[in-house]
């Protein structure tokens, strides 16, 4: 089986999300952290993690890119186990029993989302049209066969559409209005 890990290929997340996911965490997509938010309404580094960020679960911090990583069932219930108890501690899950529900689902969603080969990236673009959150997904393959040794070795996009939305990452930085 495979899941999703969070990866660090520069230091960007640190800065344009309010708290950046540790390497190597279980992640998730994270959607569900913005369920009572109005995403209209989120501006900056906020903006930043609903449009783009997946959820590390450890530290619930983003990360921009996650990879596609060889799992046991082990692997699998710690992640769920860890997501559960995130769920309660954090965000009101009205039971454990429910949070390992919900937990149970974010795995099993994850999961659905590793249909690539191992070692391959996964980006998410977010948005929010109609009333409803979209999540697109795009995974990056290294050119090649090259090895992940730089963020910006990457030429393929696989997937259907790219986002028409840029990001100014120092302006970010800077504090600037988008």
């Amino acid at each position: 089986m495979k899941l999703l890990r969070t990866i660090r290929l520069d230091p960007s997340d640190t800065f344009v999300f309010e708290k950046a996911a540790e390497p190597g965490e279980w992640a998730v997509s994270g959607a569900f952290v913005f369920w009572n938010a109005d995403p209209a309404t989120l501006e900056g580094k906020a903006r930043t993690a609903f449009r783009s960020g997946f959820l590390g679960l450890g530290s619930l911090g983003w990360s921009t890119l996650v990879q596609i990583v060889d799992a046991t069932d082990d692997d699998r219930l710690a992640a769920i186990d860890q997501l559960a108890k995130q769920l309660v501690a954090h965000f009101g899950a009205p039971s454990v029993a429910e949070a390992v529900a919900a937990a149970e689902e974010e795995i099993a969603f994850a999961q659905s989302l590793c249909t690539q080969p191992r070692d391959m990236l996964v980006a998410v673009h977010r948005s929010f049209d109609d009333s409803e959150v979209r999540e697109q997904f795009r995974t990056l393959r290294p050119r090649h066969g090259e090895k992940l040794a730089r963020a910006f070795s990457f030429l393929e996009v696989e997937g259907d559409d790219q986002p028409a939305e840029s990001v100014d990452l120092l302006g970010m930085v800077r504090g600037e209005p988008k």
